[in-house]
């Protein structure tokens, strides 16, 4: 008579096969404590940063926190674009984690601010203690101050790794002209000099004053802000320039945003920067002057090249808007302004 398998088998060929269970099931475990292992070193590695490389060769941080940000805090307002790019609002964001993933990667931040003329004498004071007391705390900052007249910056006292490099530029006669080619300005500034030291630029006009922690959440490849007065009001509202002839042209966009903040890394800084100049000239040469000056060529870029990172009204807010329900934290603020007397110096 046959005897089926499951007959013939014996206690050894039972125990055999027992063993090789155990050893597949050790392979296993082993593999998946590496496996597991691997994921936490690349999850610590990722959520801080990643690092790719520059064109001049040197490790630069590529910031992945945006998974960090929490979308759903600020329901009554929007907080990323149609692109999703982040718009930054109070409780959004951990400031914390940004500032030490920051720090851990050795971010540094130039500021440039342009102080010519009685803008110099109104405003730059107290531009820079509010500074000082706001602006990008946790990380190395040099300021570097723009004006006609060099002997009359003030002295204030800086933080470690805090530092100012004043520099003089040509006042023109028309004030348009000075918000105008301080893009010409900026762009040099950065090919001499902060493209080695920095890899963040923000640029700021003089007349405001910080109010509230102005952070490491703001910083990002291309950063835009919304303009206090019109990122409530719908596009037909928008002060765009509406004249076929200049350079920044435009039927619609996407937002309007204020030319008194732009940032992001250096390159692409550059990159508005020039863009812009460019087009203010080309306008010179036909005779054509934009709606709201670099502001329009501003608006015209973005419009072409989207920000990866917008600033919301929080971070340059007028105290002057009844309505600011929206701002739980005034960050920096428009200072008062008497353009005639300033503008006529």
């Amino acid at each position: 008579m046959k005897m089926s398998m499951r007959e013939h088998s014996t206690p050894m060929s039972g125990f055999i096969t027992k063993g090789k269970g155990v050893v597949l099931f050790c392979c296993l475990l082993i593999i998946f404590i590496i496996y597991s292992q691997y994921l936490k070193y690349m999850t610590s590695f990722f959520s801080v940063g990643n690092l790719t490389a520059t064109t001049i060769g040197k490790p630069r941080v590529k910031f992945l926190l945006n998974e960090t940000l929490n979308f759903g805090a600020r329901p009554q307002v929007q907080t990323y674009t149609s692109w999703k790019a982040p718009i930054i609002w109070e409780r959004m964001f951990d400031p914390n984690l940004y500032d030490q993933s920051h720090v851990q990667h050795q971010s540094s931040v130039a500021l440039t601010v342009f102080a010519v003329g009685r803008y110099l004498d109104a405003y730059l004071n107290t531009f820079l203690i509010s500074a000082e007391q706001h602006f990008m705390l946790a990380l190395p900052v040099t300021y570097y101050v723009f004006t006609d007249q060099p002997e009359k910056v003030p002295n204030i006292k800086l933080a470690p790794k805090r530092n100012m490099k004043v520099m003089k530029v040509e006042k023109h006669s028309r004030w348009q002209d000075i918000s105008m080619m301080r893009m010409k300005t900026i762009s040099e500034a950065i090919e001499t000099e902060i493209r080695h030291q920095f890899k963040y630029v923000f640029c700021f006009d003089v007349d405001q004053e910080f109010k509230g922690r102005f952070g490491t959440e703001a910083l990002g490849d291309s950063v835009a802000l919304l303009h206090a007065h019109f990122y409530k009001l719908p596009k037909d509202m928008f002060t765009y320039d509406r004249n076929p002839k200049s350079k920044a042209f435009m039927e619609t966009g996407d937002y309007y945003y204020h030319a008194a903040i732009f940032g992001g890394s250096w390159d692409n800084v550059k990159k508005l920067a020039d863009a812009c100049y460019l087009s203010i000239m080309d306008d010179k040469i036909n005779d054509v002057e934009a709606l709201w000056h670099d502001e329009s060529h501003l608006n015209k870029y973005f419009w072409l090249h989207k920000p990866s990172r917008l600033l919301s009204p929080e971070y340059c807010w007028d105290r002057s808007i009844g309505n600011n329900r929206d701002i739980e934290v005034t960050r920096l603020i428009w200072a008062p302004k008497n353009y005639v007397a300033l503008r006529d110096a």
